[in-house]
């Protein structure tokens, strides 16, 4: 293992404090009653409050002057000054812990621990007098320190950034240390799951857990991981929806269900696709899509207004305003808007050609359905910016879906769409078990003609249907796409604290 100058130097100090019976890594707690964001917001001199405050966190910058210091402390909630005196944390003859370990031994990112009360520099700053200082954890390795100076016109010019993505996603712990913004993030990420959780509770829908590892793969077009369970000597798969387990619960009596679930698609990546991504699932007793419509309309506006408090947020370019209504275009309408061709009542061969005429180019296996759905994805996916509901599927994209009421060829199935891209999809459920039957069936043949992302046939489901389902609506909302959307983040990378890598290459590697 190739060793910087400054590790090979950190490693020699945390030998030294040892030595000096002082543990790098010491084993008991340090209460903490204070944060710096707080302190920063509430400290009032006239009231003199925080004269006994303990926090913790990392020790990110330092300026020694002689017998007293001034240094930088950021805990969870952010950063705060700290003033370091000799004799106040080393009152005794013996200064080694200010002499030798607090100017010789301590580094940045070490995280220390501290004790004293608050005041405000003679410059205004509100800072923590420290009367006692613990190492709490040696740091080994150096992190990257950004420096913002100001040039000659009084512009910030800012040195070495922690900003490479491949870094970044690899390297996260890091990212959150230096770039405190990725914090904010992921805080908002959680709010936005709170939120949701938060409405659907009230709702009265029960949140489940159902099975990643499954003997058959369903509820989505894609293809799926697989795995083999030794005990039992079987192929699982890593679930690529949990759709028809939930519909299972819905046949069991409950009336309203959901969960947050980790899918697992086994496909290609992208700014907008991770192998292993997050949905939420819902699924509603007597219940249809114009509702479920509704529904996301509502819950979406909730979570723009908890976030932001405003409908109106700015991703990228655009300023994308999500107060209902939204609007709605049925498919075969968006893809007349945009290119002006009228296609609902072409066959598959009439397809191809129009296809070929918009310079769209086919894999040969594949059916009617997935045609259509290639010629919306390019002509009219990118353009739907502001929240829209695509309606009215054909009934060989979605074989789930119950056939529309009065659409022949269709089923009532929606797709919300925005910043050109997808963030949920919805149908009313097929719940009559004949149909179901033909509709795997059908995806067996659309499997022979080699379209893998076909569905496979599940009996269990069936039977389970054949016990009778009620009328059903059903959503999916990827949590990782509107995440990206309420975060103003331009990958999904961004958006995951750990996203799917290729594998970290080694220094012996790079040499050959």
């Amino acid at each position: 293992m190739h060793l910087s100058e400054q590790e090979i130097r950190r490693r020699h100090e945390r030998e030294e404090l040892e030595k000096m019976g002082i543990s790098p890594y010491p084993s008991e707690l340090f209460e903490v009653n204070a944060w710096a964001k707080e302190i920063k917001e509430n400290y009032n001199p006239v009231q003199n409050n925080y004269q006994q405050v303990s926090l913790a966190g990392r020790l990110m910058s330092r300026r020694i002057m002689g017998k007293a210091s001034f240094a930088e402390l950021m805990d969870s909630t952010g950063r705060i000054q700290i003033y370091v005196s000799r004799d106040d944390i080393a009152p005794g003859e013996n200064k080694d812990l200010y002499n030798t370990v607090f100017k010789k031994m301590l580094d940045i990112g070490d995280f220390i621990g501290i004790k004293g009360y608050v005041f405000i520099t003679q410059v205004g700053e509100i800072s923590v007098h420290v009367t006692e200082l613990k190492l709490l954890s040696k740091s080994l390795k150096p992190l990257p320190i950004v420096k913002e100076v100001l040039d000659d016109q009084g512009n910030k010019i800012t040195y070495d950034a922690f900003t490479d993505p491949e870094l970044r996603y690899r390297q996260r712990y890091v990212d959150l240390v230096v770039n405190p913004e990725v914090r904010n993030t992921f805080i908002k990420r959680t709010q936005l799951t709170n939120s949701m959780r938060s409405y659907l509770n009230s709702r009265g829908y029960l949140e489940v857990e159902t099975p990643i590892l499954q003997p058959l793969y369903g509820g989505a077009a894609a293809r799926p991981f697989k795995t083999h369970h030794n005990t039992l000597d079987m192929t699982l798969y890593l679930r690529i929806a949990n759709e028809l387990y939930l519909k299972r619960l819905i046949v069991g009596g409950f009336d309203g269900v959901y969960e947050f679930s980790k899918d697992f698609r086994n496909e290609g990546m992208s700014r907008f696709h991770n192998p292993e991504f997050t949905q939420m699932e819902l699924y509603v007793a007597y219940k249809d899509y114009y509702w479920m419509m509704d529904l996301v309309e509502e819950m979406v506006e909730k979570i723009a207004l908890d976030l932001h408090g405003t409908t109106q947020i700015k991703v990228g370019e655009h300023i994308i305003d999500f107060k209902r209504p939204w609007q709605r275009f049925s498919m075969f309408e968006a893809i007349e808007h945009f290119t002006k061709i009228d296609i609902s009542e072409m066959e598959e061969a009439q397809l191809r050609a129009t296809a070929a005429s918009l310079n769209i180019h086919l894999n040969p296996n594949l059916g009617k359905g997935k045609i259509i759905d290639e010629i919306f994805g390019e002509m009219c996916e990118p353009y739907l910016i502001q929240p829209t509901f695509i309606t009215d599927y054909p009934v060989e994209m979605s074989p789930l879906a119950k056939k529309h009421r009065s659409k022949p060829g269709l089923v009532e199935r929606f797709e919300a769409i925005c910043n050109g891209k997808e963030i949920c999809n919805a149908f009313s459920e097929l719940n009559d078990p004949i149909d179901q039957r033909a509709r795997f069936e059908e995806q067996l043949e659309l499997g022979k003609r080699g379209d893998t992302e076909a569905m496979v046939l599940d009996e269990d489901f069936l039977r389970a249907l054949e016990y009778g389902m009620p009328p059903t609506a059903g959503l999916g909302i990827g949590i990782d796409r509107l995440s990206m959307i309420m975060t103003n983040s331009k990958s999904i990378q961004d958006v995951l604290f750990f996203p799917q890598m290729k594998p970290e290459k080694t220094e012996d590697q790079v040499e050959e």
